[in-house]
């Protein structure tokens, strides 16, 4: 035991420690790194491996301890963030997946993107039409295999391939067609192309799924991509906001709440419920990052941002890097020789032909497009909709006691995304705030003088006054003296009177400011709030005094919040 203490204490003490990170073709890579190593060092070992200089739209992942899922922080320590014991293992993916495929510069780029939308299309986050999946199928033959040759591709050859979920007889036929009759000729790189183009016109492009429930209990998938924020149920899409309209996105234990703008300057209010605190504020740093991303002009005017109102304490999250306009300007300046790109090809992987230029299919087992991961597989219908996504190792894990009940499967035979009017109502769970207690202490009154309690009253009762002990008059000189004494009493009484009136007033003052920025900000519809608001005294007053003084604040405190960040 006390060698086995001694060992993990001296494992704990070394300088370096193992990082295993695994990348989209599967392949590994293994460096060590010290212990107070931050996030940007990895990441650029991994650029430098890859040969890559597009990085800002790719991230690296990890899994705390608690099984949740989070993007490493490049500013912070490795060891720090990942709370696990060497060898640490983490997932290089995409993190920002680029709005438009073919604008980016190099191919290498574009191979890596291919890769992780191949991957969401094996695992069921590309939801699409039977007949855009069999399309997208065809691409990723055709990028792998080559042309079709009957000498080397036999009867039933793309059924051998394991490109989505689940493949029935009739799609496999569909891709084959589509390969054989359709594709000729293409080049691997031009496939790839044609298939992230075919995959950016798809709603749920992008989608990195966070599974929650909204206020009525019904199961919900919460996305973001480079256009917007969508709310997915079932096999569609149910909500969409772009980043413009998106004016707010804060967390509160593990209620999440995104605020829309409409027209007319309201407000609509999302709210849902993510099955642990944790996986709340994963999923409100992930919207943070997104549309700080995708919205913004240059990082200049990336802000600091709070997960809670001014008069409570939350997390405070600055996204750090660069937007996408920054990364296109950035990326039209690259002047260099393309890098060599060593294609993953699944046959080659199993070992069943000895070059590229020769493929030939095994009548063995499926080949996986995808490279297996070292986790439970997912077989599941590509019907079956983003119910799928409770296991994937791209998604916020569920809590099972919680998230158990799943929703009943679709039997249309074409999974279609449609849009539907979605509005939930606002939260039911309003942040709890502890009210002071407005009862006097058993030993004090509510001016401070101390009392006693009723028992202490009736046991300790005062004697009765006998006339012996009556005092005797005072004489003519003492009075003076007791007058003079008094008067400094009667002061200090005086001005504790006024200073007691004074923190009266105060809390009366503060009392009322809180009802104010209650009434004005917060989205509590409780009848007699209501009411108030509705009334045209309120609303004058909220146009005329309460905003402008809330824009004259902000200003100021602007200068002293960006010094503290700094």
């Amino acid at each position: 035991m006390l060698s086995r203490l001694m060992s993990g204490s001296s494992r704990s003490l070394e300088p370096h420690c193992v990082c295993t990170v695994r990348l989209l073709d599967d392949s590994e890579y293994t460096c060590n790194v010290q212990r107070d190593a931050k996030g940007q060092y990895l990441f650029d070992l991994l650029c430098h491996h890859l040969n890559l200089l597009e990085k800002d739209y790719f991230g690296i992942r990890y899994v705390d301890p608690e099984k949740q899922r989070h993007w490493l922080e490049f500013s912070k320590g490795i060891v720090k963030q990942t709370r696990a014991r060497p060898p640490l293992i983490l997932c290089f993916r995409v993190k920002f997946y680029p709005p438009d495929p073919a604008a980016l510069k190099e191919e290498i780029t574009r191979y890596l993107v291919f890769l992780q939308v191949k991957r969401d299309l094996y695992h069921g986050r590309l939801l699409c039409k039977t007949s855009d999946a069999a399309l997208l199928a065809a691409y990723i033959l055709q990028a792998e295999i080559g042309d079709y040759d009957p000498g080397k591709h036999p009867e039933g050859y793309s059924s051998k391939f394991q490109f989505l979920p689940k493949h029935s007889e009739k799609l496999e036929r569909r891709i084959a067609e589509i390969h054989r009759n359709e594709l000729s000729g293409l080049s691997p790189a031009a496939s790839e192309m044609c298939f992230l183009r075919k995959a950016q016109t798809l709603e749920t492009y992008g989608v990195d799924p966070h599974p929650c429930k909204d206020v009525s209990g019904n199961s919900a998938f919460l996305a973001f991509t480079p256009f917007g924020f969508i709310v997915l149920q079932g096999n569609k899409r149910v909500h969409f906001i772009k980043w413009t309209d998106a004016t707010k996105m804060k967390f509160e234990g593990k209620t999440f709440h995104l605020y829309v703008r409409e027209q007319e300057e309201k407000r609509l209010v999302l709210t849902f419920l993510a099955p642990t605190p944790e996986a709340c504020k994963h999923l409100w740093k992930c919207g943070v990052e997104n549309q700080s991303f995708f919205k913004l002009e240059n990082s200049k005017q990336v802000r600091t941002v709070s997960s809670s109102n001014l008069f409570f304490k939350g997390s405070r999250f600055r996204y750090s890097g660069r937007v996408a306009k920054e990364v296109m300007e950035s990326s039209a300046k690259i002047k260099r020789e393309p890098p060599e790109i060593h294609r993953y090809s699944p046959i080659h992987r199993a070992g069943l032909v000895p070059s590229r230029s020769c493929p030939s299919i095994s009548h063995g087992l499926r080949l996986s497009s995808v490279p297996r991961t070292r986790r439970r597989a997912v077989h599941i219908s590509i019907m079956e909709g983003l119910e799928s996504l409770r296991d994937s190792a791209h998604s916020t894990p569920v809590r099972s006691s919680l998230y158990g009940d799943a929703l009943s499967l679709r039997s249309s035979r074409e999974m279609i995304i449609s849009d539907e009017d979605y509005t939930p109502c606002c939260s039911a769970l309003p942040t709890p705030v502890c009210e002071p207690s407005m009862e006097p202490s058993l030993g004090q009154q509510a001016n401070g003088t101390p009392c006693s309690s009723p028992d202490e009253e009736t046991d300790t009762a005062p004697p009765s006054i006998t006339d012996t002990e009556i005092p005797p008059p005072a004489l003519p000189g003492t009075e003076e003296t007791s007058r003079g004494a008094a008067e400094p009493e009667q002061a200090n009484t005086f001005v504790q009177s006024v200073l007691r009136l004074l923190a009266v007033t105060f809390c009366l003052l503060l009392a009322l400011l809180l009802l104010l920025v209650v009434l004005a900000e917060s989205e509590l519809e409780l009848a007699f709030l209501r009411d108030i608001r509705l009334t045209p005294e309120f609303q004058q007053f909220h146009y005329q005094y309460f905003c402008p003084l809330r824009r004259w604040m902000s200003c100021k405190l602007h200068p002293l919040l960006s010094l503290i960040d700094s």
